[in-house]
Parts: C-alpha cells; structure tokens; sequence
C-alpha cells in the first residue's frame, strides 16, 4: 500500500470525528470528517453504515503509529464557488429601495468634507 493508492474498503465503525475503514484483514484506516466531501458534514451517523463499502483514495501512512489516513474527498470532483443565482446589473435602483438616507445626503456630506479639507489647507499654508 501507497501514498496515492486508490482502494475500496469496508466501513467498520463511524465516531463523531469521522470514519473508519477496513482495507483488508491487516490494515483498517480514517477518513477524517473533513475528508469525507466537499463542504458540511451534518450527521456521519446517517449517511455513514457500519458494513458499507467505499471507495477511498490513501492520504497518509504513519509508520511508526501504524496510522493510515484516507479520503473520500479526494475522488470527488471540486465544487468552486456557489451557482450563479441572478445576475448583478450596476444601475441606480439601490438609490429607490434601500439607500434614500446615504442618497439623500451624500451631496452635503462631500461638501462638508471638502470644506474642511480646503480649511486644513488654508491653515497650514500659512505657516509656510
């Protein structure tokens, strides 16, 4: 067995942090519960069955602890990004359903800035 390695095994037990798999008679190994799919795992105990059998990808061998670690992830093709709902147009309409107050004073909030702006300048020109 290798790094790599592409194997079925058996599922012999599911705890809260992932899954166990039998190999063979020798070697068993987890799948942690962040190698199990893409995205959110709610509840192993449902979708995982003590006797199912699974296709799994080796990720890791720790020879001293005897440890094999396995994903199922990995076969999985990646899902990026979420689906494109709608598509986002940049138009005024924000300005007639949500934004009134910020369109409203916006005009006199940049004139208050730049005066004061122009006040700053005024005041350190003269100590030049």
């Amino acid at each position: 067995m290798r790094i790599g390695d592409k194997l079925t095994g058996t599922i012999s037990g599911v705890q809260s942090y992932g899954v166990f798999v039998r190999l063979d008679n020798q070697y068993q190994g987890l799948i942690h519960i962040s190698e199990l799919k893409h995205g959110f795992v709610s509840d192993l105990n449902s979708r995982y069955q003590v006797g199912d059998e699974v296709d799994v990808i080796v990720m890791g061998i720790d020879e001293y602890n005897q440890q094999i670690s396995l994903s199922m992830r990995a076969l999985q093709p990646e899902k990026i990004g979420r689906p494109i709902l709608h598509k986002h147009f940049w138009t005024d309409y924000r300005n007639k359903i949500g934004y009134k107050t910020i369109a409203t004073h916006k005009e006199a909030w940049v004139k208050a800035a730049l005066q004061r702006i122009s006040e700053k300048n005024e005041k350190n020109s003269t100590f030049l």
